[in-house]
């Protein structure tokens, strides 16, 4: 098995591939450069950067399909997991990469504009934005999945980005961790993906303070679920649902998994571990 690592997207990326007889491995981290120069928001001259000082521009095809599909998922979620946090995220004090953060300061509540603000043009890839977009709700999930499919024509493939897994072609043994960071199950996953979204992932000012805003509120998530691991069939399908799990709680979160039966999850929540009737069985 062929192992590569790399850090992009504030994040480590670890890929396993079983062979590689095209020679594709080599291209990963140019692949992961290339994506956080489009997408991170912590560089003033990234592309995503460009267009919310802007607010209007033609941009690339990576940066408008992402986009596209948050703004889908945002509607979709009735505006609960939506790209339209920025502000809310500035105003809470992650006003820059987080191991840079610090616990001065204090949050606000900004209200988070809806996701009708904005216009996108297909034909000519022009968008215009009402307010500031955040994309790394998504765009981890994105980036596993579109690099596990060219990776995967050489073979079985596991693409790891923070956490957010794309997997494809032989099983997989994966390991889910509780929030203390004990392993909690293990399973095997062949195809699809798998993400965990958790309120303990980036925190600051002692924990008081997380990267994942209620719109409801434009402040941090105020939630009884610890962590969320949802199994589906891409890492973008995970990584959004994931986060829904734990904006809506455990009880309002279990109960939407199990309306969909392409979706598995597993919920770390204040009273104990519970899981979707579809969660596979821990083969540890």
């Amino acid at each position: 098995m062929l192992e590569l690592e790399t850090h992009a997207m504030g994040s480590t990326v670890r890929v396993l591939l079983e062979s590689d007889p095209l020679g594709v491995l080599s291209r990963v981290v140019r692949w992961f450069e290339r994506w956080e120069q489009i997408f991170s928001r912590f560089r003033p001259d990234s592309e995503l950067s460009r267009l919310n000082a802007r607010g209007t521009a033609r941009v690339s095809e990576e940066l408008f399909e992402v986009l596209s599909r948050a703004v889908a998922v945002a509607r979709e979620s009735d505006g609960l997991v939506t790209p339209m946090v920025l502000p809310a995220l500035l105003a809470a004090g992650y006003t820059k990469s987080f191991e840079l953060l610090s616990d001065e300061g204090k949050e606000r509540r900004v209200a988070v504009a809806d996701v009708s603000s904005v216009e996108l043009d297909v034909e000519r890839r022009v968008v215009k934005l009402g307010a500031a977009v955040d994309l790394s709700g998504f765009v981890k999930g994105w980036a596993a999945d579109r690099a596990a499919r060219v990776l995967g024509r050489s073979g079985p493939v596991l693409v790891d980005v923070g956490g957010d897994i794309a997997v494809s072609g032989a099983p997989f043994r994966i390991a889910v961790d509780h929030p203390d960071g004990s392993t909690i199950s293990e399973l095997e996953l062949a195809a699809g993906g798998i993400a965990t979204s958790g309120r303990d992932h980036r925190t600051w000012r002692g924990g008081a303070a997380h990267h994942l805003i209620d719109p409801r509120r434009g402040l941090p998530a105020d939630t009884d679920v610890l962590s969320a691991t949802v199994i589906a069939p891409s890492a973008w399908d995970a990584e959004h649902a994931a986060k829904r799990v734990l904006l809506l709680g455990t009880r309002a979160g279990l109960s939407w998994i199990e309306s969909r039966p392409e979706l598995a999850a597993l919920v770390v929540g204040e009273q104990g571990t519970s899981k979707s009737s579809h969660f596979p069985r821990s083969s540890a």
